[in-house]
């Protein structure tokens, strides 16, 4: 039997992803990426400067901020700085992020530089942390691009194309890209970051209700490998690459 998702998609679809670049014109990258009725801002920074751990060692490094504005979700969220710390679930996301991004670079082709990727949450409807790595790749991407044009690098660190991707078990169906709807009532939640060459950079598993097979997990891998592949292909698209 396979279930009627909310939105009308196959199983395997990946929502519609609209791409607008240089959306903000303070930053040498920035892109709005739309998933659906996800929405992100993001944008890319450099500072001539790197964590005190890589001082000396010639070597760059990249790093993530994450947040959801107020009112991204049904229910407002109150600010981090009203609160007066960052969540758990905040820190995990921003680390993910990074993770991901620096997995495709070549830090030494960077120099003794930090990239602060930002990613603002606008509207949350699911899959908020893996639109961040895709609208997030384009952004570094576009800001190393304008380093290079400036002559402040002498090429390219991207090494990669990177795609990532929500999928889980809703309703003892296999799904990919799950909208919030779907990932409320997900028996089993999935993270995928990959390469374009299909390398695994990162999974993300959780059984929310019940343990899932190693042929599940399998079939989970294999449909979230064809969505990031979609995904990458778009990328390709946009940059005209």
């Amino acid at each position: 039997m396979t279930t009627t998702r909310v939105d009308g998609r196959k199983n395997d679809e990946v929502r519609e992803i609209k791409l607008t670049r240089n959306y903000i014109s303070h930053a040498k990258g920035s892109v709005f990426i739309e998933m659906g009725n996800t929405r992100i801002v993001c944008t890319a920074t450099v500072e001539d400067k790197v964590p005190p751990f890589l001082k000396g060692k010639g070597c760059g490094w990249i790093t993530a901020e994450y947040d959801m504005i107020p009112r991204s979700t049904p229910q407002r969220i109150i600010r981090p700085q009203v609160m007066g710390r960052i969540n758990g679930r905040t820190h995990e996301i921003q680390r993910l992020i990074g993770r991901s991004l620096r997995a495709v670079v070549d830090l030494k082709k960077l120099g003794e530089r930090t990239l602060w990727i930002d990613c603002d949450v606008i509207e949350a409807d699911g899959g908020t942390r893996t639109a961040s790595i895709t609208g997030g790749f384009i952004a570094m991407y576009d800001c190393f691009q304008s380093m290079v044009n400036d002559k402040v690098i002498e090429e390219m660190p991207i090494t990669d194309f990177l795609g990532a991707i929500s999928v889980g078990i809703v309703d003892n169906q296999i799904m990919v890209d799950l909208c919030f709807q779907e990932d409320f009532r997900a028996q089993v939640d999935m993270n995928v970051v990959m390469n374009s060459r299909g390398e695994l950079i990162e999974i993300q598993a959780t059984a929310e209700e019940k343990p899932f097979g190693r042929e599940e997990f399998n079939q989970m891998l294999d449909i979230s490998a064809k969505a990031i592949q979609r995904i990458i292909d778009f990328q390709r698209k946009i940059l005209g690459i």
